[in-house]
Formats: structure tokens, sequence, C-alpha cells
């Protein structure tokens, strides 16, 4: 990932030079972590991404930034200091990950790094599949795409393997075979990625579809266990903007935006 050794660069200076800094930034065969996560696209002339995001508070950045570090405009939840847990780039490319279900961990980068180089570096699915193929990702994960044209799928990837592209409309936490029984039954990933098919088939338009993904199934209210939902955002190609959902409110942002907001979320088990 050259493009990105520049910026990494200048955060480390930005922390006199660390090593410890240094190395964590670079997120190689960080330290493993799983998470839930349900995502649906809607292919079509205008396509939309929809992700909840599922973990535990605490352990959330609960950032939404909008950079333009190596010329192209990204927006997107920041993790890591400097990676993403989704987002979406000027040129209409949006992307959103999710736990593979797989104890499996190797050589390779942190999936959130791996995510902010597809945004800053690639413009549409089929550059974002080269990369993908090429930089290798150190725990299994199940990666969502679309782009402007209607393009899209979902990578599964795995530490030293090749990626497997599939033709997918959604995705949860786990891949074509369960490698890890126990934490799908756990975090209901089969459930919830049923569930998220019937969403894309009733729902009669994007507004209908978040309404189901703030909802259980697809809603996990399990904060406790490292398995609730902190946010559901909706990412639109052809506008290239995003709508950050909770139950209770919602913010739009675009790639215009430069207005810095700043609230508290409350997070409740289901009463």
């Amino acid at each position: 990932m050259p493009e990105l050794v520049p910026i990494w660069g200048h955060l480390v200076g930005l922390a006199d030079g660390d090593r410890d800094v240094a190395r964590m930034l670079a997120l190689y065969r960080p330290t493993p972590y799983v998470s839930g996560c349900t995502q649906a696209v809607r292919p079509g002339s205008s396509p939309v991404l929809v992700r909840n995001y599922d973990y535990h508070p605490h352990a959330c950045e609960g950032t939404f930034v909008r950079t333009r570090w190596l010329g192209t405009t990204v927006l997107a939840s920041s993790d890591c200091l400097w990676g993403a847990l989704d987002g979406i780039n000027e040129h209409g490319l949006a992307v959103a990950l999710s736990f593979g279900g797989s104890r499996a961990v190797g050589d390779g980068f942190g999936i959130p790094l791996i995510l902010r180089y597809v945004l800053e570096s690639c413009a549409d699915v089929a550059e974002a599949r080269q990369v993908l193929r090429r930089v290798p990702c150190h725990m299994a994960y199940n990666v969502s795409l679309v782009d402007r044209r209607g393009a899209h799928g979902v990578a599964y990837l795995r530490p030293g393997e090749e990626p497997v592209f599939v033709r997918e409309t959604v995705a949860a936490n786990h891949q074509r075979s369960i490698d890890w029984p126990e934490y799908v039954a756990m975090t209901g990933s089969e459930e919830r990625k049923s569930g998220a098919r019937a969403a894309l088939r009733e729902a009669a338009d994007e507004a209908a579809l978040v309404a189901r993904f703030l909802e259980a199934p697809l809603f996990v209210t399990d904060y406790g266990g490292w398995h609730g939902t902190l946010y559901t955002v909706s990412y639109r190609p052809e506008d290239r903007a995003a709508d950050v959902h909770w139950r209770w409110t919602s913010v739009r942002r675009s790639m215009e935006d430069v207005t810095e907001l700043e609230f508290d979320v409350p997070y409740h088990p289901e009463r």
C-alpha cells in the first residue's frame, strides 16, 4: 500500500517517531479482534449499501471523518485512528466490513487499514477487487462493495488464502461454510443474514430497508457481550453521501459537508 506510506510517516512524526506508535499505526498483524455486523446492498440505477456495525460502545471510536489525504475525498467511520470500518469516496465507491467467523490469524494487515486504502485509491468495485487480491488480510472478513454503476458483491477474505468474490447482496459473520459454529450461534449470524435477505426482498425503498435494520433480528442489543448495534449507516453511491441512523435520530452527510457535529448516543439493552 505504497500510497499510504507518506500518511503513516506523518502520523508517526506527530508522535515524535515513537517506535511502538509506528508499529501500531502500521496495523500489521494487530491483536486479533472480532465483531458482529450485518450488511446489505441494493443494486440498480440508484444503489445503496446499508449496514449495522455491532461492537462494544467503549471500543468504538464513534467518529465519522471527512478526509482528502491523497486527492480523493473520503467519508468513513474511523477505526484504529486512521483506518475505516465502512465508508464512501468521491467516485461513489462504498465499502463495509464484517468479521468472517473464523479463528484463523495469519500474516497480513488489519482490515480497517485495507478498507482505508481501498477508499483512498480505488474508483470502482473492479479496482477494489484488485487491491483485495493483492493486500493480505490477517483475519477472516467479509467486505461488501458497491459503486455508482451498480457493480457490487462480497469479498470473502481469509489469511493465507486467495479472496473469494461472490455476487452476493448480503453479509453477516460467516462465509460459504461455518468454521466457528459457537460464534455464529452466539451472534445469530445465520438469522441476521436471512433477515437481511428478507429486508431487501420486502422493503419498498431505502427508508423501509433502513427501518428493517433498526429492528430485530438485524438490530442487536447485547452491548455487554460486545455484540450490540452501535450505528446503522446507508451509503448512496449516486449521491456520494451517507445517512447515519440510530433508533432516535439520523444525520445526513455529504462530500461537501465540513461542519463538525458532536452528540451523545444512548445505548440500552432491549427492555
